[in-house]
């Protein structure tokens, strides 16, 4: 951090620490489930934003909401609660024990540090190299790494945490090649990961969004299959993939990493890679084959699918999709990226391609690279418990919506943007769901009109794709910079400007629900909408650098008529 913005930053400490202790003095207990429980999270994205820094900018959204939740008229007294709240957690089960404690977070951590492992096993095996030698063969010019990128990731569907490690790993040596950042790789790793996930009826998704909704006249199941055609969000995204990579359009921050990348041979933008020593290791192994990294992979998903489908009873009569629904989806990970992990040191030492001794080093580096990511997951599960458990921001939430109840035709359009600042300011998308799903399902009967109850789960679950999409506290975005091997500032800023334009369009396609019921048709209108606002950009870009993308196609070797 510069010591311009060190300066900046200590300014805006400062003057929100003032308005905490102002806020605790006026309010004396009073902030919880008011609009004043949003202070810590739109301070901590803010800063975020300021000093590009997710560390300190959690830590201190952390610190400002236990300060609000623990508001009292003695301030001597606030310190010790504070510190109690945030280790302790003895109040309203948050609390960085409480955290670490959670089953389903442990699995997660669990799930994490284990797939950590199988990708350095397949690294050591040299059967990531050897499929990226593989895959280059056939990948001939920037569009096809990108679409490639984006076949990669629908494969992967059946969670977000695997998509976001596996194509970032697999496509980095590809999209090097070809002169495309990291940062638009993160981006695409990000687009492929919740917004697939969402709009697959057997992705770990269906157990976490059925399980909110379910009730005795309700089937989860049934309805998160029906609300899929209208998620606008996801389906518009993954069409924003195709266009930007057929077309050839950049913009915002991101065509300053894609003109560094093309002309200057820098993916980083910043003419260091913070990676080299990880990544040389990566690159150095040819030995393997591309077996070596199929089978692992093709292992994982069985091994999840089966663990997260034992879970749920399947392996005890219960239906397919039942299962599903009733599953353990961070129990089902976890089972299946340990059975995974015994399974690739198995193989490898059937194949021998590793010796004992390297078979066993995967083990702590495999866990030594997922430190830094899984810490700021923690980090960022502590601010969210905060915000969701400590400070009630659904309960504020809840009665804003139904406050709109009237407006019945503009309410999925605002419960969109409503899912949207929540799973933004938390970093979750499955927390967002939890609190927006049972207010929306509430709000519109399905006895009584289905097809407005299934929009209104849909505004929810593409509001909440968004946020975690959007949010530099989210735990997807953690795991795309991650897979990518990119600055989790450097792939926020960048895929803003991204996901602004399918927001937009989103919101326009939810108001057109209220009054036109057909999927089709709201679909329709919609990629048309996104497809001439990508038009719009793509001229006003090339009027404003005029000249540059010629540079850049005669860098990549590409026709003049491909100029974007």
């Amino acid at each position: 951090m510069g010591k311009v913005r060190k300066n900046v930053f200590a300014v805006v400490i400062g003057v929100l620490l003032l308005v905490h202790v102002w806020v605790v003095v006026l309010a004396a207990g009073g902030v919880v489930g008011t609009v004043w429980c949003l202070l810590p999270a739109l301070t901590a994205v803010a800063t975020s934003l300021i000093t590009r820094e997710v560390f300190s900018s959690l830590i201190y959204g952390v610190v400002s909401g236990a300060i609000l939740m623990v508001s009292s008229n003695d301030l001597l007294d606030v310190p010790g609660k504070v510190v109690l709240c945030i280790v302790g957690g003895e109040e309203k089960g948050v609390g960085l024990l409480n955290v670490l404690s959670d089953s389903w977070n442990m699995g997660i951590l669990l799930f994490l540090f284990t797939i950590g492992i199988v990708v350095d096993l397949v690294n050591r095996s040299g059967g990531r190299a050897a499929f990226t030698r593989w895959l280059s063969r056939r990948v001939k010019n920037r569009r096809g790494a990108q679409l490639f990128t984006l076949l990669v990731g629908c494969i992967c569907f059946i969670d977000d945490y695997f998509n976001c490690l596996t194509v970032g790993t697999v496509m980095r040596p590809v999209t090097d090649s070809h002169k495309i950042s990291r940062a638009k790789l993160a981006y695409l790793v990000d687009s492929t990961a919740s917004p697939v996930c969402i709009i697959v009826p057997l992705s770990s998704w269906v157990a976490a969004v059925s399980g909110y909704i379910a009730t005795d006249q309700i089937n989860g199941v049934d309805l998160f299959i029906k609300q899929i055609p209208y998620s606008f969000y996801s389906i518009l995204t993954i069409l924003m993939i195709i266009l930007i990579s057929l077309l050839n359009i950049d913009f915002g921050p991101m065509l300053r990493h894609e003109r560094n990348a093309q002309l200057h041979d820098d993916v980083f933008s910043s003419g260091v890679n913070p990676y080299e020593d990880v990544e040389k290791l990566e690159n150095d192994n040819q030995k393997g084959s591309i077996f070596d990294f199929i089978i692992p992979i093709v292992s994982f998903s069985f091994f999840v699918l089966g663990g997260i489908l034992y879970t749920g009873g399947f392996f005890n009569g219960t239906s397919f999709l039942d299962s599903f629904a009733a599953s353990d989806a961070s129990k089902g990970l976890a089972l299946g990226a340990v059975l995974t992990c015994a399974f690739s040191h198995f193989y490898f030492r059937i194949r021998r391609s590793l010796s004992f001794e390297e078979s066993m080093n995967s083990i702590p580096n495999g866990i030594r690279h997922m430190a830094i990511p899984v810490s700021i997951l923690v980090i960022a599960w502590l601010f969210g418990s905060i915000a969701r458990n400590g400070l009630e921001i659904g309960t504020f939430f809840a009665s804003f919506v139904h406050e709109f109840e009237a407006y019945v035709k503009f309410l999925p359009a605002f419960i969109f943007l409503i899912s949207c600042f929540i799973a933004f300011a938390t970093g979750t998308s499955w927390g967002t769901i939890a609190i927006m799903a049972p207010i929306a399902v509430s709000v519109f009967d399905y006895a009584k009109d289905p097809t407005t109850c299934v929009i209104g789960l849909s505004a929810v679950c593409a509001g909440a794709v968004c946020g975690d999409h959007s949010s530099p506290i989210s735990d997807t975005s953690i795991m795309a910079s991650t897979g990518a091997h990119c600055s989790l500032m450097d792939h926020v800023i960048t895929q803003l400007p991204y996901v602004a334009l399918v927001v937009v369009i989103s919101f326009i396609g939810f108001i057109l629900t209220g009054f036109v019921q057909s999927q089709l048709i709201c679909l329709f209108m919609t990629a048309v909408l996104l497809t001439a606002s990508l038009l719009v950009i793509k001229a006003i870009v090339s009027v404003r650098h005029v000249g540059l993308f010629e540079e850049m196609d005669e860098a990549n070797g590409d026709a003049p008529s491909d100029e974007g």
